[in-house]
């Protein structure tokens, strides 16, 4: 009885450590590529496709970098999540599926873009479409998470003749369009505003003041600064109107911490605000991360002790916990790595230019 005790003790352990790892990359690449992808989107209203190649060169020496976050989380899923992985791929089929084709429009966009000369503009517009669309498909699928989705157990495949087979292993037993609801497609524009401010942020710590560029940015950050307030306010009420999980947290015996939560997060944006019209970019951008960073935060502690709400608890969705162990003593180590040269991929190409002076080197 003691050593089943420990088991279960070091399996908790083990799957609470990978969940919390696992909102810690999904972080990353969402403070981090979320900056890119809301540079492509600015980038949908650029004038020419000087501007367009700009941008692009602004990013290109850490963009791939910043994407290998949404990678390690999707490997995290697989290890040490499996029944999440094999049952929520299977929900967000059709989401994940149009984001990866844009995140792919994208890439190619990016090495093909300079050595174009007469299809340069397809590729400029690739950049751009391919930002907006995985933005917001990204996060219709985060809302399609949020929701839950319907499990069975049994043969997963419809028609065939089972005999006297069945399997005790769940899966998602729901429709192709499941995911599709109004909540969904709202926090998918939601994903766009929040990644439209994010990019307006980064363009204008990237480029020097007085550029064309830099001029734009801060003009389309002052307007996305407000839209995102707007934005955040309506997914607060609306997550506290349809999701019970969220709103028992949210106005139980704790309230005072996620109401200081919430004043904390506003209190960030106010010094974002306020440091972009007075000319810190660099420091607008920090803080605009920090937004970020508290939002994000609180949503993953408001979903305790879920990995899916109302579908799958940490415990339930976790490997064994001898799977978990070797999981984790090959693979933690990685993560400090991976922090570290995401840092000096930063730090390197830290510098501003101007439109000119950037798309020369693009």
């Amino acid at each position: 009885m003691e050593l089943s005790h420990d088991i279960l003790n070091i399996s908790s352990a083990l799957s609470t450590w990978w969940w919390l790892l696992l909102g810690l990359m999904f972080l990353f690449y969402i403070a981090l590529d979320g900056a890119d992808l809301g540079a492509g989107i600015f980038a949908l209203f650029s004038k020419d496709e000087d501007e367009r190649g700009a941008i692009m060169a602004s990013m290109a020496g850490f963009w791939d970098g910043n994407e290998t976050w949404l990678v390690v989380a999707g490997g995290v899923l697989f290890g040490a999540f499996p029944l999440v992985y094999g049952s929520a791929f299977n929900y967000l089929m059709v989401p994940l599926m149009l984001a990866l084709w844009a995140i792919i429009m994208r890439a190619v966009a990016f090495e093909f873009h300079i050595h174009a000369r007469s299809s340069r503009k397809i590729w400029g517009w690739f950049f751009a479409l391919g930002s907006l669309i995985a933005t917001f498909f990204a996060g219709v699928a985060l809302g399609a998470t949020l929701q839950g989705f319907p499990m069975a157990s049994g043969l997963a495949i419809g028609g065939v003749d089972s005999g006297n087979y069945t399997t005790p292993v769940l899966h998602f037993s729901g429709t192709a369009m499941h995911w599709l609801s109004p909540f969904s497609l709202w926090t998918g524009v939601g994903a766009v505003i929040a990644a439209g401010l994010a990019g307006g942020l980064y363009l204008c710590a990237r480029f020097v003041p007085g550029d064309v560029i830099h001029e734009r940015a801060k003009t389309w950050t002052s307007v996305f600064s407000l839209l995102a307030l707007a934005a955040i306010v309506v997914t607060i009420v609306w997550s506290y109107a349809v999701f019970p999980w969220a709103a028992a947290k949210w106005t139980g015996p704790y309230w005072y911490i996620w109401a200081g939560w919430l004043l904390l997060t506003l209190s960030f944006a106010y010094q974002s605000m306020t440091n972009h019209s007075s000319g810190h970019d660099f420091t607008a951008l920090l803080w605009g991360e920090a937004v970020v960073v508290s939002l994000w935060a609180a949503m993953w502690a408001s979903m305790y002790p879920y990995i899916v709400p109302n579908t799958w608890t940490i415990e339930a969705a976790a490997n064994p916990a001898n799977s978990l162990a070797v999981f984790t003593l090959f693979m933690t180590g990685f993560v400090p790595v991976m922090i570290m040269y995401n840092w000096y991929q930063i730090w390197v190409f830290r510098g501003r230019f101007t439109k000119k002076s950037v798309y020369g080197g693009h």
